[in-house]
């Protein structure tokens, strides 16, 4: 198949017949397809759905003008979407999620956890692909070796100041005295009874379980497992560290990537607030 028959087959495979009289009523047809998701309606899916759409219809266009209408039906489209602000999950959360975890026998969900709030890892590179041979890898030992999938980044996390000062001590204090089973450092509790060996977390296996902890923690059900990683990135933020301290621990290419996890917080506009007092009334001279 040519690359003009590929976007050809785009639109087609969604169910559009190019004639001299084709329906335009289709394109709400694919909304309601493609937000009638699993779990509720997936509006961003939807918008993303349609701005390929009208994309591929223009250069599907362009490459084959006697097949493929003039009119692109998704052009006049109000395609207007807003992201909900993910839900933070706090230091305290944190220490009540872990404790619920460790009361319910999940002792790795709380490790999971505490790997994504303080070391800014994704769920999936956690339950899948941190080894304990990043931890303290043999070439450099007083690091943790944070890979991001992602993005490729792969950021190697001091452990100790200059000074000899631990920098993560809720962590490092719990993998230190964690057993070892297996490469991965988070693995199910239970030995498999067929294979006799702990086995990785399939994510969704896994979210079911960190929403009963979540339940036995009191923490609010809509808070979920990736309000962590922004949870983290927030408290930088809150500790007023620069743009740049903050990308090299969370492994962000660009400001505007890192700006979508680091939030907005009180704590920020009270610094904020405070500096700009300092600087009316520096000197003696007050604006109030």
């Amino acid at each position: 198949m040519t690359g003009k028959q590929e976007r050809v087959a785009v639109l087609v495979r969604l169910g559009f017949t190019f004639t001299r009289s084709y329906n335009l009523s289709a394109a709400p047809g694919v909304i309601n397809c493609s937000i009638k998701a699993k779990g509720g309606q997936r509006i961003r899916t939807a918008v993303l759905t349609m701005t390929v759409c009208k994309r591929a219809w223009n250069v599907a266009r362009r490459s084959e003008p006697k097949m493929v209408p003039l009119d692109n039906p998704f052009r006049m489209m109000d395609l207007a979407y807003k992201a909900k602000t993910t839900r933070l999950f706090q230091y305290e959360d944190l220490q009540k999620f872990v404790a619920a975890g460790d009361a319910a026998g999940e002792r790795s969900i709380g490790t999971a956890a505490m790997i994504a709030f303080f070391w800014l890892q994704r769920e999936i590179d956690i339950i899948g692909r941190f080894a304990w041979s990043h931890y303290r890898p043999s070439d450099a030992p007083h690091v943790a070796r944070i890979i991001h999938h992602k993005t490729g980044e792969v950021v190697d996390l001091p452990l100790y100041d200059d000074d000899g000062t631990v920098l993560w001590p809720d962590l490092m204090e719990r993998l230190d005295a964690s057993d070892r089973h297996g490469t991965l450092i988070v693995t199910r509790e239970a030995v498999d009874r067929f294979k006799k060996v702990r086995l990785p977390w399939k994510k969704r296996h896994f979210l079911r379980h960190v929403a009963k902890i979540k339940i036995a923690a009191g923490i609010d059900p809509e808070i979920k497992f990736m309000g962590l990683r922004h949870g983290g990135n927030t408290e930088g933020a809150d500790a007023n560290l620069s743009d740049a301290q903050m990308r090299a621990l969370s492994g962000h290419k660009t400001n505007a990537a890192l700006l979508r996890y680091a939030q907005a917080s009180t704590q920020q506009r009270r610094v904020g607030a405070r500096l700009r007092l300092n600087a009316r009334t520096k000197g003696g001279q007050r604006s109030e």
